[in-house]
């Protein structure tokens, strides 16, 4: 029988009937499938479906009408909402078997059996555009109203391991019926719905190498049934746990917080780089107590090999990790880097002799064969993906591996589906189908971008800008609470990602904030080590920081004005690039760098001696940083002029200031933005496109100098200043 609430120890029992009651029965089973999603330990993310049969008005003859309700293909439990949800007339969905029946090519896994998946969209309830899962033949032949189907970690240990078919009857004394691994589809579903017709008092089943199903006839009934298929199996696993000798016990030691971040920060853009050999990746890194147990363990390079079983573990994961055979005692980095590049050659081998081997007349072209897993002894896991949050939800699928792995070995000897089977999966039409439907990358997907001076301005808006074209963007300021600002704005408009995994920052989305100071390398040297942990390499630097400080009539009282000005507009950008320089080469990949200096580098100004003079030499930097990082990076600068809006440059004080200066009518009990628009058509009249310059137009020209649009240009300064014919380069 189900546990009392507070008697579980493995799951987290999260049903609230104050909350439940109150909802019509849809919005019931979205509430269900939340509560199910929000505990990591009872489905991965993406992975999992549920469903209810419930009685709607149909619109076109206005009778009640048995409709499915079962989560969409794509859907996450945890964030699902009733848009995610796809809704079939039960009905037409019980028609579908005898079309199924009459064609000549059924059969497990053939293509009438994958024809089936089109059909389920001649079923849909009210138009619902919400493309229907692979699994729901199966909540529909289940012939109960609630049923969950879930990929718990506890239960896959049981259906992943040699003794799956005896342990299922030992461990929920028959309350849970077994079925031995199979495709998702049309077939396997038939299977599960002639296993429940011949045993009706059983309340599930567990599906071999997969997770398992359950139902009842209420939807609180049902979640509790779910809590207890799992929270049986994690008992019976705890009873059995093999405490040190857990995957053979421990071989090696970890290595300490520092040496470890040391080691890090030296390795991710080798090895980013040389598994990038195709397209970009974006890394992940896990260094927590249990990937660490797993990797140090004496066993690790036997199940590694073996590689995972559930097969929406291994879409991510690929059929195994790398396991690189790194003492962290004994073995220095260029040791680490020769065993990783030999690990990487036999990995890409074996990967191309399992497609050769498993390959069939209409298997889908051979996928880049690098691992998206790299397992190192001593330091941790590093999952790699298109994007952050691919990289993330690859990481905690290789989380839920171990745990599997670390059950299945304490009640009996872990196993993996075969090859065969796993290729069968991995190169099905119907996710082949699935990747060519995906919207095409941006062009700045698998670039990390560091905006240093992101807080406001210039560098606010350039980060707003490569974020809208997909870059993960680091936002720095010497102002932390600026950069987080900006870093949030990001993630409220573009979103986290999904997947929960990482550890410490890489478990960061595609935006994260971080301070520094350009005029001292320790600090800008801390930033970047923070841009490798949170996501395994360094693409583009966009470089906005900049400081103007008024001088005094008295030259000879402005030395301190002068050591500043040239402290952050010159040797930031000399130590930030030179800094950069060596992550760059160490990737072996394509960048790029881009400086910010300003059309005053070109016309002398009374006032802005200091300021004027240190973005000359700016200009001359550029040049010099192009000609000593190239090939490799293209290194330019945009100059802007006059860009008052939104600028820690033109403080109020400023503003009111320059204002007087020119004699433009202005009220001092005006706003700040007003009396800055002003300034700004003031200055525009001065130009020749007559149009005030913005934050946005500098943006605009530094995502076009990072975007490879402008890829045979280096070395070069574009002015952003409306048509400042003074400052014309000469």
């Amino acid at each position: 029988m189900p546990y009392q609430p507070d008697e579980y120890k493995h799951v987290k029992y999260l049903w609230e009937d104050e909350v439940a009651d109150k909802l019509d029965p849809v919005d019931n089973l979205v509430y269900r499938s939340n509560k199910l999603g929000e505990d990591q330990r009872i489905t991965n993310t993406g992975g999992g479906n549920t469903s209810a049969k419930l009685m709607e008005k149909d619109p076109l003859t206005g009778k009640d009408v048995e409709v499915l309700w079962v989560k969409g293909s794509g859907g996450d439990l945890r964030t699902s909402k009733k848009e995610n949800f796809s809704s079939l007339y039960q009905d037409k969905l019980n028609a579908l078997d005898s079309v199924y029946q009459d064609y000549s090519d059924k059969g497990y896994k053939s293509a009438g059996e994958d024809r089936m998946v089109g059909m389920f969209k001649h079923c849909n309830f009210c138009l619902n555009p919400r493309a229907s899962s692979i699994d729901t033949p199966l909540h529909s032949m289940i012939d109960e109203k609630h049923v969950d189907h879930l990929h718990p970690n506890a239960v896959i240990s049981v259906a992943s391991c040699k003794a799956q078919k005896e342990l299922t009857e030992v461990i929920w004394g028959g309350k849970l019926a077994y079925v031995p691994w199979m495709r998702p589809g049309w077939e396997a579903a038939k299977l599960c719905e002639d296993t429940y017709a011949a045993n009706p008092d059983i309340w599930g089943i567990l599906l071999g190498q997969h997770g398992h199903t359950n139902w009842s006839s209420e939807s609180k009934s049902c979640y509790e049934t779910s809590l207890w298929v799992i929270e049986t199996a994690a008992r019976y696993i705890e009873e059995h746990d093999k405490g040190e000798m857990t995957f053979g016990g421990q071989k090696y030691q970890s290595l300490d917080d520092a040496a470890r971040t040391d080691l890090l920060k030296d390795f991710l853009p080798v090895a980013r780089g040389l598994l990038s050999n195709k397209v970009k990746f974006i890394g992940t890194v896990q260094t927590d107590d249990a990937t660490l147990r797993f990797v140090n363990s004496v066993d690790a390079p036997r199940l590694a090999e073996l590689g995972t079983s559930c097969p929406d573990h291994f879409l991510r994961t690929k059929i195994k990790p790398l396991f690189v055979d790194f003492d962290p005692q004994n073995d220095d980095f260029d040791t680490l880097i020769t065993k990783f590049k030999a690990g990487l050659e036999k990995y890409r081998e074996d990967y191309t002799a399992y497609y050769e081997a498993c390959k069939r007349e209409d298997s889908p072209a051979m996928r880049d064969p690098s691992p998206t897993v790299v397992l190192i002894p001593g330091v941790g896991m590093i999952s790699w993906g298109k994007n952050k949050s691919e990289s993330r939800v690859t990481a905690e699928f290789y989380n839920c591996a171990i745990e599997v792995m670390r059950g299945a070995e304490a009640i009996s000897e872990y196993t993996a589906l075969p090859a065969q089977e796993a290729f069968d999966i991995e190169y099905w039409a119907l996710e082949e189908a699935k990747l060519q439907r995906m919207p095409a990358e941006a062009p700045l997907a698998r670039d990390v971008v560091v905006v240093i001076g992101a807080g406001d301005g210039i560098g606010k808006a350039t980060a707003h800008r490569v974020a809208k074209e997909g870059a993960h963007v680091v936002c720095a300021d010497l102002n932390l609470e600026n950069a987080q600002r900006t870093a949030g704005e990001l993630t409220d408009k573009y979103g986290q990602g999904i997947g929960v995994a990482g550890t410490g920052i890489s478990s960061c989305g595609p935006a994260v904030a971080l301070q520094v100071d350009i005029t001292k390398r320790e600090t800008v040297e801390a930033l970047f080590t923070q841009v490798l942990l949170a996501y395994g390499g360094l693409d583009k630097v966009i470089v906005t920081a900049g400081v103007f400080i008024a001088e005094g009539s008295d030259l000879a009282k402005n030395d301190s004005i002068f050591d500043i000005s040239f402290g952050v507009n010159v040797k930031g950008g000399y130590v930030v690039g030179s800094t950069a320089q060596k992550i760059w080469e160490a990737q072996g990949l394509k960048g790029a760098m881009v400086l910010t200096t300003s059309v005053n580098a070109a016309v002398s100004k009374k006032g802005s001696l200091a300021y004027d003079t240190s973005k000359a030499a700016a200009n001359h930097l550029v040049r010099e940083l192009a000609v000593t990082l190239s090939p490799l990076v293209n290194v330019n600068a945009l100059a802007p002029a006059t860009v008052v809006q939104g600028s820690n440059m033109f403080p109020r004080d400023r503003v009111i200031s320059s204002l007087t200066k020119y004699d433009i009518a202005h009220d001092e009990s005006e706003t700040t933005e007003s009396l800055r628009n002003k300034l700004a058509e003031f200055y525009a009249q001065r130009t020749l496109t007559k149009q005030p310059i913005t934050p946005d137009d500098q943006a605009e020209a530094a995502y076009l100098l990072v975007s490879g649009q402008l890829s045979k240009t280096t070395g070069q300064v574009i002015s952003v200043d409306g048509g400042l014919h003074e400052a014309f380069l000469r």
